[in-house]
């Protein structure tokens, strides 16, 4: 064996391999040090022209549509323009030379593009970036649109490669708004420099708008940056609002209209359709400092506020439900002032001596506090707690989930015990002042979804902002109309709210609300707002004026709200019941059908005149035509010639004759005839013409007998 393994020299080779080794490791490391020390400048050259980094590509942001595909939010390129002073390396003296000889001319460009700074001051702060040596100099302190970063891209030295003249940009996503700021707080915004949601559908809905970002790794050879792409950006999904455009600027126009009338601090109004809780139109007005109404918060769904009077039908309707009372049930209201519990409750005519006795229905229909807050304290005055649930099973009290950043669910208390069977949070005033709206704090969303549950027949259905998301024309995802409560209470109890509901609007305190053309069911509210620890009377008193209802009533399509804010008097719920009636009138015109036969005039002739030209071959076709004429001269001339006519007289005749007392540069008076005699007399005269209703001209704006300016307008207002 010892002569098989020769230990010794084994030991020998072991020893020449680690000192071969230990050479080559000093080989190495001297060589380390004689490239990190002699050979580092040739080295750092050479790493110059190999730079390798990653650029995340931002991928395009998804449009936000309307109900029918209009464009409500999309976005487009727009550039931040910089210089990069050592383009080319740091010695680049044909970059330098183009600075010398084109600044100047560069200057006076930049100056005709953006008048805002002289050519002075650019070419001062161009120098400047360039003493400075930045890779990195703002050319404008703003972005701009592709026009006008094509038209700097066509300046001296900026018209050259990036490599030479060192401009470059930096590309962004502007979110553009087509209709401005309609919606606005709902459609929601971005945080311009960021690109990044800041509020609404843009951030509620954010991660699919905003897509994923690509990555291009540029890599850097002989002072050129070749792009590799290694991931691809993904572009954002469009969404599809349930937002009606038409729908929003009518109701966004009638609540500013009449904010403005009333001195309002804030208003609110929605739109949401009956059978979907689609929502079609939300708005969300608040009195500025310059005095104009803007959007900005979203208090339709966030505004916890006391919501008086349209809580009762909440009330009632538990009340009714359980079977406390029925609709032939009459309550005492007294003089208009009732106590309760050593605290004064009034109706809104104490002053001219109260309603005294009322039904169950007047007590919802005069909206009176003494008549609500007596029945519910009466059965529930000994178990509240009965009560409150009550309101959470009719969906008063349901947290509505919706997918809006500052939304707010109601808080309505329930009353609790502490373990000798005392209430903690209740007092005995609470319950007469909770079933009338106070001690409740209900956004306006909600409240609106209530009343849209009694016109959909008892079911609660949640409100929708979105109904689809489409990518590159295919919808990718549906939201379906979501069911919250099947039954908000008995089907008898439906049917007698509703039809208390209608004689609010026809025969109680929401007139204001209804119309001719169709039936309109709801309720109206008042209520002091609170100020905190400050209670409601510090100061000037505030207001929060409601109406809530829903339309046509026989056939309900669409639910609204709306609320005003304000302070002092006057201050009642017919304002807002007006923005009502308005919105509800031009919904239903938009969709309104007329029959051919409305069109026709009433005072139309439909024999042909015939007043000039050759008689006989006018007599020759009139009786081809087998129209009988009668060949009398009607004694009038024109131009020279007998006016000849038809049995029936000359249709332009009678115009004429109706105002031949006014010399042609004056105003004719049009009251009584149809609308196409009417705009025959007027245009005939230059006068251009705006037709409102259908039938006889009742009004015109010009006066009869003024002189015609050139360019005139005459609104014509015609009634049946």
């Amino acid at each position: 064996m010892s002569s098989m393994f020769d230990r010794k020299q084994m030991i020998k080779r072991y020893k020449l391999i680690a000192y071969a080794m230990i050479v080559v490791g000093l080989a190495i490391l001297g060589k380390v040090v004689y490239i990190a020390t002699v050979e580092r400048s040739y080295w750092m050259d050479v790493a110059k022209l190999l730079t390798k980094d990653s650029v995340d590509v931002k991928p395009v942001r998804g449009n936000i549509l309307s109900c029918d595909g209009r464009l409500m939010a999309g976005s487009l390129p727009e550039y931040r323009l910089f210089v990069d002073f050592k383009a080319g390396g740091d010695d680049n003296e044909e970059r330098d030379s183009l600075w010398d000889t084109k600044i100047d001319s560069l200057s006076m460009g930049l100056h005709e593009i953006f008048p805002e700074m002289s050519a002075a001051e650019f070419k001062e702060n161009l120098e400047k970036g360039r003493a400075k040596g930045s890779r990195h100099w703002p050319v404008w302190k703003k972005r701009v649109n592709y026009s006008v970063y094509s038209e700097v891209k066509q300046l001296p030295i900026f018209n050259t490669s990036a490599n030479a003249g060192g401009f470059h940009v930096e590309k962004f996503n502007a979110r553009k708004r087509p209709f401005g700021s309609l919606a606005k707080r709902t459609i929601g915004d971005l945080f311009g420099g960021k690109d990044t949601a800041r509020f609404g559908l843009e951030l509620s809905y954010d991660s699919i708008l905003r897509g994923k970002n690509g990555i291009i790794r540029r890599q850097k050879v002989r002072n050129e940056y070749i792009g590799i792409s290694i991931q691809d950006p993904v572009n954002g999904a469009d969404i599809v609002t349930t937002i009606d455009v038409d729908m929003q600027d009518l109701a966004e126009r009638s609540l500013i209209n009449e904010l403005k009338e009333v001195n309002g601090n804030v208003g609110v109004a929605m739109v949401m359709e009956v059978k979907t809780g689609d929502i079609k139109a939300i708005v969300n007005m608040t009195k500025c400092a310059d005095g104009e109404y803007y959007e900005i918060k979203n208090s339709a769904v966030s505004d916890l506020l006391e919501p008086g009077s349209v809580f009762k039908t909440a009330s009632l309707m538990v009340a009714l439900d359980d079977g406390v009372v029925d609709t032939t049930y009459k309550v005492d209201t007294g003089s208009g002032i009732w106590d309760m519990y050593g605290a004064k409750m009034r109706d809104h005519n104490w002053h001219r001596g109260g309603y005294q006795v009322l039904t169950l229905p007047q007590v919802l229909e005069y909206s009176s506090n003494i008549g609500v807050s007596r029945i519910i304290d009466k059965y529930y005055g000994k178990n509240p707690e009965k009560f409150v649930n009550g309101l959470t099973r009719v969906g008063i009290r349901e947290d509505l989930k919706l997918p809006i950043v500052g939304y707010a669910p109601p808080r309505i208390r329930m009353p609790k015990k502490n373990k000798h069977g005392q209430y903690v949070n209740w007092s005995k005033t609470a319950l007469p002042w909770m079933s009338i709206g106070y001690e409740t704090q209900v956004p306006p969303i909600s409240t609106l979804t209530f009343y849209n549950a009694i016109a959909n027949n008892g079911t609660m259905v949640r409100p929708r902002f979105v109904k689809q998301v489409v990518k590159d024309g295919q919808v990718i995802k549906e939201f379906p109309t979501e069911i919250i409560k099947q039954r908000i209470c008995k089907e008898k109890t439906l049917r007698e709210i509703q039809t208390i509901l209608e004689h609010v609007v026809s025969q109680g305190l929401g007139k204001k609300a209804g119309s001719q053309s169709f039936k309109v069911a709801g309720k109206t509210g008042t209520a002091q707002i609170s100020k905190g620890v400050s209670g409601y009377k510090s100061g000037t008193v505030s207001y929060l004026l409601s109406f809530v209802g829903y339309f046509p009533a026989d056939n309900p399509r669409y639910s609204c709200i709306v609320c005003i804010q304000k302070t002092g008097l006057p201050a009642s719920s017919g304002f807002s019941a007006l923005v009502f009636h308005n919105i509800a009138e031009g919904i239903m015109a938009q969709s309104l059908k007329l029959d051919v036969s409305d069109a026709r005039d009433s005072l139309s002739v439909l024999t042909p005149d015939v007043k000039n030209g050759d008689l006989l071959a006018a007599d020759y076709v009139l009786r081809h035509l087998g129209i009988q004429t009668n060949k009398n001269w009607s004694g009038s001339y024109t131009d020279g010639n007998p006016i000849w006519g038809t049995t029936r007289r000359n249709r332009s005749d009678v115009i004429l004759s109706r105002t031949r007392s006014y010399a042609s540069n004056v105003v004719p008076d049009v009251r009584g005839m149809g609308a196409r005699d009417a705009v025959f007399a007027l245009e005939s005269r230059g006068v251009k013409v705006i037709l409102n209703g259908r039938g006889k001209v009742k009004h015109q704006s010009l006066a009869p007998g003024q002189r015609i300016k050139k360019g005139e307008i005459c609104s014509l207002q015609l009634d049946l």
